[in-house]
């Protein structure tokens, strides 16, 4: 078994959303191989910060990324392992790239309770405007607001039904 511990720069961009991993940005890695039957068994740990936007008011933002993979590396490839030991050597690189790209958030946020962006003025919205903002009706639904402003004016549905009668009634 050995364990190793190394610090190095991402040679290029990891991820392709909304938060990367930019080139150049320095990544912790702590590996752990272990020769077992098979190939050898690579546990490692990787840390760096991802940069990007958020999804809904588009801040910039800065997100730890800490992950863990453990992948075996097989002294002769088939079908049941993915990785093989070349030359008495194991390629971290796409099992790391794998890790880090599938660790990272697909809508990511600047906070929980972010609101976004106004869509008529297109600034941030606050949660004082949030709640304020009220929304654009539909005219296509003005005929049920008009419905609904007579039902809170005191007017049942029992009453204008009955009226309705009479006035068929009469009409007779």
């Amino acid at each position: 078994m050995r364990e190793r511990v190394r610090e190095f720069p991402v040679p290029e961009e990891l991820g392709a959303g909304l938060v990367t991993v930019k080139a150049g940005e320095n990544l912790a890695l702590d590996v752990r191989l272990e020769s077992i039957h098979e190939g050898i068994l690579v546990s490692a740990r990787v840390s760096t910060v991802a940069r990007g936007v958020c999804g809904r008011c588009l801040a910039d933002l800065e997100e730890d990324v800490e992950v863990e993979f453990q992948e075996l590396f097989a002294y002769s490839l088939d079908e049941a392992f993915d990785y093989e030991v070349q030359d008495d050597h194991v390629d971290l690189e796409p099992p790391l790239r794998d890790a880090v790209v599938l660790s990272l958030p697909f809508q990511p946020v600047c906070q929980p309770e972010c609101h976004g962006l106004d869509p008529l003025t297109g600034e941030k919205l606050t949660e004082d405007a949030a709640s304020q903002a009220e929304p654009d009706v539909d005219p296509r639904w003005a005929a049920l607001q008009e419905l609904a402003g007579r039902g809170q004016s005191g007017e049942s549905d029992h009453d204008a039904s009955t009226e309705r009668d009479e006035d068929t009634k009469s009409s007779s």
